[in-house]
């Protein structure tokens, strides 16, 4: 299959996000020797993991979460206990460790179904406080009514498959209400302008009640007054990103992320991917905003091909079934996982996410194996060279829909 010009060539340079979830991404990984299970509820374990990619220069790491336990079925829990089960707050595992790093962007996961959205955007600002402009956030929506029964306050069809009528239109409008929630999440973040925070003691001023600015956002999902109780985060807007499969999910990401995440398997559909989302940006009226798509890979990284692969089976033998993904799986050496990266950037992608197979053993393979390669191309960065994650992703800090035109002036002025 040809694929079509792009814009982001093998030569060009990308970005690199690793994903971390438990012990890892294969089920069976908790039982590898490296995986160390007995520290997954301490912060020296998280705090660990993020200094390995933080060494090898990444952009950012996301932090998986969910409002149930995991399951190896999409809408129903399995009742398993042969597989890693219970989690840490995604926010406050990153808040706990944004004060041991100095470069990496932390972006936890915050599933915007059952929750509320001033919760969430005042955790986030703090979340960019406490790490001094470089927080993000990976918005997920849940279809599963185990989920919804926590909470109580209304139930969620029960859905069997994806593409059936039903689940379409339950899908729909979950994406549709995270869309609506990150609009009110990004308005509450405005609603104090820079510089509303005076601080003066001699007049005894601390703020300027002015510059704290009600939302007044009335939609189909939500009703928030506003203004936040934390002041502007340091980047404006953390960043936004989400996981996209199929147009509806594309749609969110088009409408209100900064970086999207899809599952491609070659270059010629990571292209119609890239097309896709980029004609629903522009009907979203974003045609000029920055918006990132990211490759989403499963790695299983070893310096043999053939150990690469007999480890992933080794694994599938101790889960009792084969490893299956939502995205391509690859099984290889960091050089031909640099390869493979290469290729499907000519679809488009401007940076990948990779999901580690087994933490212990696959995040130090991309950070001392595959970064490295990617150095000797001249395809990724050999120092950090920004100091906030918008900086690293080439994302301009936002101006203030709600300051006036006299203080946006002022302030561009003053920062000049």
């Amino acid at each position: 299959m040809s694929v079509p010009p792009s814009p982001f060539s093998s030569s060009s340079p990308l970005h690199l996000a690793v994903a971390l979830d438990g012990t890892g991404w294969h089920p069976a990984s908790w039982r590898e020797p490296v995986a160390r299970p007995r520290d997954l509820f301490t912060a020296g374990y998280w705090a660990g993991l993020v200094a390995e990619a933080e060494r090898g220069l990444l952009d950012f790491v996301t932090i998986e979460d969910g409002l149930g336990l995991q399951s190896s079925h999409p809408f129903d829990q399995d009742g398993r206990t042969d597989q890693v089960r219970g989690r840490l707050d995604a926010v406050l595992i990153a808040s706990r460790i944004a004060p041991l790093t100095r470069h990496i962007g932390l972006v936890p996961t915050a599933v915007v179904t059952h929750t509320e959205p001033f919760h969430h955007s005042k955790a986030l600002a703090t979340l960019d406080y406490v790490s001094t402009g470089r927080a993000g956030v990976r918005v997920r929506i849940t279809a599963r009514p185990n989920e919804a029964a926590h909470f109580g306050r209304r139930t969620v069809p029960r859905i069997d498959a994806y593409d059936s009528p039903g689940a379409q239109e339950t899908v729909t409008e979950l994406f549709d209400e995270a869309a609506d929630y990150v609009e009110v999440v990004r308005r509450l973040w405005d609603s104090w302008e820079d510089d509303a925070e005076i601080r003066d003691v001699a007049t005894g001023r601390f703020i300027d009640r002015d510059k704290l600015h009600y939302i007044d956002f009335e939609g189909s999902h939500f009703s928030v007054k506003g203004p936040s109780i934390t002041p502007r985060p340091p980047q404006g807007q953390p960043v936004v990103t989400a996981l996209a499969h199929q147009t509806v999910p594309y749609r969110l990401v088009a409408r209100q992320a900064d970086v999207g995440y899809v599952t491609p398997h070659d270059a010629g559909q990571a292209h119609a991917i890239v097309a896709e989302i980029r004609t629903e940006q522009q009907a979203a009226g974003r045609a000029e905003d920055t918006l990132h798509v990211f490759g989403d890979l499963v790695v299983f990284l070893d310096d043999d091909p053939y150990e690469a692969a007999a480890r992933k089976e080794r694994l599938d033998t101790l889960a009792g079934e084969p490893y299956t993904s939502d995205a391509r799986i690859f099984t290889g050496t960091p050089t031909q996982l640099a390869d493979l990266l290469q290729e499907l950037q000519t679809g488009g992608l401007s940076g990948f996410r990779l999901r580690p197979a087994v933490l212990g053993h696959d995040l130090p393979a991309i950070t001392q194996g595959l970064v490295p390669e990617l150095q000797r191309r001249g395809v990724f960065r050999r120092t950090y060279e920004a100091d906030t994650l918008r900086g690293l992703l080439g994302l301009p800090r936002p101006a203030n829909r709600y300051a006036t035109s006299a203080t946006t002036t002022a302030t561009a002025t003053a920062t000049a």
